[in-house]
């Protein structure tokens, strides 16, 4: 059992047999009352996000929650399949419950598969990943202010804002957390 005192983001709990992921968590001590730990979370299942306060002192349930690093290796319809390194079981899982991950999702990346009581329900990507510009504006000469960018799309098909000196052909490295480029790289 997790105590309200242990609420911060990114904390997995569980509610009503349900997985859920704490979004943002502010813990109140007003003048008069009991102290409260205003929260929102999302549904790891359903990816649904609720608010709720929680007294102070109240209990919440641990999931039975297991992490487990695979491949990524292809999408059928609308499932992601991934498979086991090790056992090489394959999983899959509904483009729904990885919605955010899937701009950044390339052929054999590692990734950290997230399963509920035995079943595959989300992943984690590797906080950077690096990706190949495949549409760009040319970057103009003299065309150098400070902090300038343009659009930039992803060999995943995601677009992103990167500096005018970047050119179709070479690869950035992305926080896959923000979605925003870091720096230029080299292919891996």
């Amino acid at each position: 059992m997790y105590s309200t005192q242990e609420f911060r983001k990114n904390l997995k709990i569980e509610i009503d047999g349900e997985p859920y992921v704490i979004v943002e968590c502010q813990h109140v001590k007003p003048g008069k009352g009991v102290a409260f730990v205003k929260t929102r979370y999302k549904s790891l299942i359903t990816g649904n996000v609720l608010t709720n306060n929680f007294r102070s002192g109240d209990t919440v349930g641990k999931p039975d929650l297991e992490m487990k690093d695979m491949e990524y290796l292809y999408q059928e319809d609308d499932k992601y399949v991934f498979m086991d390194q090790t056992t090489y079981d394959q999983v899959h899982i509904e483009s729904k419950n990885i919605e955010e991950a899937i701009p950044f999702l390339k052929d054999n990346i590692n990734v950290e598969v997230l399963f509920y009581k035995g079943k595959p329900i989300s992943i984690e990507l590797p906080n950077f990943v690096v990706l190949k510009v495949v549409k760009s504006d040319p970057g103009v000469k003299g065309d150098t202010a400070q902090g300038a960018t343009k659009p930039a799309t992803l060999e995943t098909g995601a677009t992103i804002m990167v500096p005018l000196y970047l050119n179709e052909g070479e690869y950035v490295r992305v926080d896959t957390r923000t979605g925003e480029f870091v720096e230029r790289a080299k292919a891996e």
